[in-house]
């Protein structure tokens, strides 16, 4: 077969986003807070935009005059041309000088105090200073901390550890005792046995019946095989229930006590409150920068081209036309964003109205293609005005994503949320008898009862998304 180059050309069409388009989606994806640090970049980058500061520059901005719609026109004419109908993406969208959100409400700003967080490893080591001990051992404990996992456990072998250092294994175990004294009790352990061993000795509780069951017979304590214990024992088994509950309040995690992450709070993108018979969706975005185009350049676009022109101030003029149809372009992206949750939001509440009166026994399934069908949306639009975003409600702050879930059906044939099945697993173990506790069989039988058709494995499946140990674990002899 000959083999040989060639040329060919060939159309094909190809639906390719501009960088416009890709903005206008990542924007309506940000959380709010996001959004935020966005906009205030914008602001920065673009001498056109600038940020209202208040309710006053907002009424001042009203009685100005707009520039002149001739200007303006020329504006948009010499600006690159977008090959995208926008009408498709930005139907409701209106081109307003200014975005004031509409729950604008005078709020009160506290400074906030940064709070020093110290870490796990800063705490041993500072601890450690306070013992005054030799060098060599100062050097061996700071090996040994560094080896500490986030849980506080030794996850490096003590050989290794001798290895990196060039010491005898002797001479490590002393220096592990002592980074094992500190505080809290259980780090430096090198598994979950000896961690729970060393927060019973720090309680000075060594050699009682709790000490005795995780030392002895720690294989029989982690199946619960209590009546096995008791008989080794020759104690009832109500006394080994009793050590076990006992077991239950130490910490397997001790490392977690410090924890240097700050805490993560949730600040909700929407704000759903009852009003009389009603549910009124709000946008949360008092604390996004209004924006509105600056008049510090409106001279410059107002002017006449001339035939005269330096090749700077063709430049200059260029510029100002560029930046002016991006703030304007930018203005109407974020007014349909917010038009476009708010739309997502109202219709999520329509559809789960029982469970905002009710509750999540209440909670219907739910598909983002269910609610893009009804907003007249892309499925892929609801995604992202779901995905990362939270909602304030008068039963809770909720992530968007809450409110969608699968079907189950039922006898009736009506559908219930895959969540509202969850929550009755959850009360049917809540309310069992602890002696004997129901098995994922018949845990679906009882379902079945009720007219909801759901599967053994399903029952187990939703059971360890709830972290509900299984029957046997569960179950309690006292």
């Amino acid at each position: 077969m000959e083999m040989k180059h060639s040329l060919h050309l060939q159309q094909t069409q190809k639906l390719i986003m501009t960088p416009r388009l890709q903005q206008a989606l990542k924007l309506l994806q940000v959380p709010t807070l996001e959004l935020q640090q966005i906009l205030k970049q914008e602001v920065l980058q673009n001498p056109l935009l600038e940020e209202v500061d208040d309710l006053a520059d907002q009424e001042d901005l009203d009685k100005e005059d707009s520039p002149d719609e001739n200007a303006n026109k020329e504006a948009e004419e010499t600006a690159d041309e977008d090959p995208i109908d926008w009408s498709e993406y930005m139907q409701d969208g209106s081109l307003d000088r200014t975005y004031v959100p509409q729950s604008e409400q005078g709020q009160e700003f506290l400074e906030k105090v940064p709070v020093t967080r110290t870490t796990l490893a800063e705490s041993l080591l500072e601890q450690l200073h306070f013992l005054n001990l030799p060098q060599q051992t100062m050097t061996i404990a700071e090996f040994i901390i560094g080896s500490l996992d986030d849980r506080g456990l030794l996850v490096t072998d003590i050989s290794d550890i001798a290895q990196a250092l060039n010491l005898p294994e002797a001479q490590v175990l002393p220096v592990l005792a002592v980074v094992q004294a500190l505080e809290p009790a259980g780090v430096g352990a090198r598994d979950l046995r000896e961690c729970l061993l060393i927060q019973l000795e720090a309680r000075g509780d060594k050699d009682t019946l709790p000490w005795q069951l995780i030392h002895d017979h720690f294989d029989h304590l982690v199946n619960r095989r209590f009546p096995e214990i008791a008989r080794l024992l020759r104690i009832s088994s109500e006394e080994v229930q009793e050590a076990a509950d006992e077991i239950a309040t130490l910490n397997p995690r001790p490392g977690t006590s410090i924890s240097a992450e700050d805490p993560k709070y949730v600040t909700p993108d929407l704000l759903v409150e009852r009003v009389d018979e009603e549910y009124v969706v709000m946008l949360n975005d008092r604390n996004v920068p209004r924006l509105r185009i600056s008049s510090a350049y409106e001279s410059v676009i107002r002017e006449k081209k001339k035939a005269d022109a330096t090749t700077a101030e063709k430049e200059t003029r260029e510029y100002i036309q560029g930046k002016l149809a991006s703030a304007k372009w930018l203005i109407q992206t974020i007014e349909q964003r917010r038009k476009t949750m708010i739309k997502v939001m109202n219709c999520i509440v329509r559809e789960q109205r029982e469970f905002f009166d009710k509750g999540i026994a209440f909670l219907r399934p739910l598909t983002l293609a269910a609610v893009a069908r009804q907003i007249d949306m892309h499925e892929s639009t609801v995604s992202r005005v779901c995905s990362g975003k939270y909602v304030q409600t008068p039963r809770g702050v909720f992530e968007l994503k809450f409110f969608f879930s699968s079907g189950l059906e039922t006898d009736d044939g009506e559908d219930v949320s895959a969540r509202t099945a969850k929550d009755i697993i959850k009360t049917l173990i809540d309310e069992e008898d602890k002696k004997d506790p129901l098995s994922d069989q018949r845990i679906a039988e009882l379902l079945h009862e009720k007219g909801l058709h759901i599967a053994r494995r399903t029952v187990a499946k939703y059971r360890e998304q709830l972290n509900i140990l299984p029957a046997r674990f569960r179950r309690r002899v006292a």
